[in-house]
């Protein structure tokens, strides 16, 4: 199992990306934390193999929390080295830049859904399990680590909300031969047609749904979609 300490200073956002950790075979919460300090404690007590660090804390900010992480590290040759991923609304460029330089593996704006969240922890877990295995690297071990990065949180256009989304993406996952637009409304209970179109046309856009052309009789194909990531 991958221990994950979440560090948000939001009670209720920390308690959902906890649900999103926990309802992924192979993860488990070790912990919660909502400042720098208590983050800190509880990286001490817990170890963890993952934080989930938020940048804006009440006392400190994540980019400092995981300073102090590292500096740790470097303090006890013995200490396991911990992944960090950093979930926030920060958006600044330079901010951007030095959660990278502190040694995070990757950053997720928010807001965000569930399978984003999931993606980024499974590619951590695939990070992992890579290295593990290798007591040297050759060049081509390198570029798939470094090079096999999913692609952030997909963020959602305005106007569409994450709870939606996950209604659409656990509809369309329950049906691998595929659905259109109305049945997949259908099939939801609680989504127009039009409502349900929008999100899986969003799903299409970033390479999650296939769609494809069902011709019948007369007038236009119907546009049919197939959940893929």
């Amino acid at each position: 199992m991958t221990k994950v300490l979440v560090v948000d200073d939001d009670f209720m956002v920390a308690k959902l990306h906890s649900r999103y950790v926990s309802a992924l075979a192979g993860f488990e919460v070790a912990g919660v934390a909502h400042s720098g300090a208590e983050a800190l404690r509880a990286a001490e007590a817990v170890r963890p193999d993952l934080v989930l660090l938020d940048v804006y804390l009440p006392d400190m900010d994540g980019i400092d929390v995981l300073r102090e992480l590292r500096a740790a590290e470097e303090r006890d040759p013995a200490r396991a080295p911990v992944d960090a991923l950093f979930i926030t609304a920060a958006r600044d460029a330079e901010i951007v830049r030095a959660a990278l330089r502190a040694g995070a593996l990757h950053y997720l704006i928010k807001p965000f859904n569930q399978a984003a969240l999931q993606e980024q922890l499974r590619h951590v877990a695939s990070v992992r399990a890579r290295l593990d295995t290798l007591s040297e690297a050759r060049q081509e071990d390198v570029d798939q680590i470094f090079g096999a990065r999913p692609p952030g949180s997909r963020e959602l256009p305005k106007g569409l909300a994450a709870h939606t989304a996950d209604l659409v993406e656990r509809t369309l996952r329950a049906h691998p031969e595929g659905l259109s637009a109305t049945e997949c409304a259908q099939e939801a209970g609680s989504l127009s047609r039009v409502s349900a179109r929008r999100y899986l046309e969003f799903f299409a856009d970033t390479g999650r749904a296939r769609v494809t052309l069902k011709y019948g009789g007369t007038g236009r194909p119907e546009r049919r979609y197939t959940w893929t990531a």
